[in-house]
């Protein structure tokens, strides 16, 4: 293509995953034409990642209603929606025959490398908001392609970039060099060469969110059953323990989300795993024997671990959206109105306020961040905020102010969904309002209630809200 269409573009949406597809499905229930890019080769790709982890929200929370509709005549019923699938279900029983549906609007094997305004860079004004946007993206065999659209939608997500193990943001020194012991996702311990990787070994866990709740209960699984013997977490986190530490519990309101912390805090009072609290990884060096020693911010030397899991959150890539002009909170990277809604130093995902178009949109009009990319390095997103999000964006791009003006959702609450900044200070444990044990940093081991047992195969097991 060399010049833009005479007809009206599409809208181009960034990613076929949970939030993109139910876009695209929001704006055709609107009279206008989407086009999804998407870098996999499959929809659904990133979600495909972590097809072993089960979700926390059951099947009626995880299915968007204009999707649903779209999928009707084709004779797709949802399953049951009182049960939890897991990220595999996800991807085949619902977004797969969503992009069959859409057919031809979902390109995949399109990375995006850049979006602009056509034939305006991000420091010329003069009738820049009368241009179309162009969308740059690369085919899988390299070849580079450009697309105009009307307004885009970027639910990439943030799968991609993984935040590092080092507490200030940076990755620690030595941990490229680790990278070979080092992964970035809960690991398949159904699969047998993963099993292997971890059974009867020593690993690290850093985190303090669901995956790494998943990845312990995990461990502890591993650590009970035939050939597990020997296999022996060591869970780092930046704060100390509180009450809030495990999540909800059996107050959580998704009671999968509160079975999994508790699953975690059994796997720690059994015995399976040691927490080591108040610990910002400074560094990742090699010992004598070529295992992995984790030195801390105060000097703090940990005991040798063959493998680290860094479970320490997400972080957007913006880079192919440096063209265009984003306002953007300088702690969050979340859309400025939203970042005050989604503070994890204030809120829990099911404290946030409902939010739409309106909160989610940049000095540059027509331009959307959606799904996980909204909440920028915020924890915890649900796939409910993100349908909320794109119907009020589909509505509002369509000129339908009413309907995108009216915002309504009500999430789960209790669940805790915390992330940096002052939530992770070590003495955290304190405003917490009573800790179970000191928040001075140390090696701790935990008391539970007799309640507290459920193990990752009892109980579904998810940390991934979807995005």
């Amino acid at each position: 293509m060399n010049a833009p269409a005479t007809t009206e573009p599409p809208v181009v949406v960034i990613g076929a995953g949970p939030a993109g597809l139910a876009a695209a499905a929001h704006l055709l229930d609107q009279g206008i034409e989407p086009l999804v890019l998407e870098a996999g080769q499959k929809a659904g790709a990133a979600v495909r990642e972590w097809t072993h982890v089960r979700l926390f929200s059951t099947w009626g929370e995880v299915v968007d209603p204009a999707a649903e509709k779209l999928l009707a005549p084709t004779g797709w019923t949802r399953p049951d929606p009182a049960t939890y699938p897991s990220g595999g279900d996800w991807a085949e029983q619902y977004l797969q025959p969503l992009a069959d549906v859409l057919g031809d609007r979902v390109r995949l094997g399109a990375a995006v490398t850049g979006v602009s305004r056509t034939g305006r860079d991000r420091i010329v004004d003069a009738g820049r908001e009368q241009q179309p946007f162009v969308v740059h993206f690369t085919r899988a065999d390299g070849r580079e392609e450009r697309v105009f659209a009307r307004s885009v939608i970027d639910a990439s997500g943030t799968w991609a970039t993984p935040s590092p193990a080092g507490g200030s943001g940076l990755p620690a020194l030595g941990e490229r060099a680790a990278a070979n012991r080092i992964t970035y996702r809960v690991p398949d311990l159904k699969d047998p060469a993963v099993r292997t990787r971890y059974a009867g070994k020593r690993t690290a866990v850093i985190g303090s969110g669901a995956s790494a709740f998943t990845t312990l209960a995990y461990l502890a699984d591993l650590a009970k059953s035939k050939n597990g013997a020997g296999t022996k977490g060591v869970w780092i986190l930046r704060r100390g323990i509180s009450g809030s530490t495990f999540g909800g519990g059996e107050a959580d309101q998704l009671p999968a989300r509160g079975a999994l912390g508790l699953a975690a805090k059994a796997a720690v009072d059994e015995g399976h795993a040691d927490a080591v609290t108040g610990f910002r990884t400074e560094a990742i060096e090699r010992d004598t024997d070529d295992l992995l020693v984790l030195v801390g911010e105060d000097g703090r030397r940990l005991d040798a671990v063959d493998e680290v899991i860094v479970l320490t959150g997400f972080r957007p890539d913006l880079s192919f959206l440096d063209e265009l002009r984003l306002g953007l909170d300088e702690r969050l990277q979340a859309p400025v109105e939203l970042a005050p809604l989604i503070d994890p130093n204030q809120h829990s995902c099911g404290t946030v306020y409902p939010h739409g178009h309106r909160e989610l949109s940049h000095p540059e009009p027509g331009v959307y961040l959606v799904g996980m990319k909204s909440y920028g390095r915020a924890p915890t997103f649900l796939a409910m905020t993100g349908y909320e999000q794109v119907r009020s964006v589909a509505a509002a791009i369509a000129g339908d102010l009413a309907s995108a003006d009216r915002v309504e959702l009500t999430l789960p609450e209790t669940g805790v969904c915390g992330g940096a900044g002052l939530f992770d200070a070590p003495d955290a444990a304190e405003a917490d309002g009573g800790g179970c044990c000191a928040p001075v940093p140390q090696l701790v081991q935990l008391s539970a209630p007799a309640a507290a047992g459920a193990s990752a195969e009892q109980s579904p097991a998810g940390g991934c809200c979807g995005s």
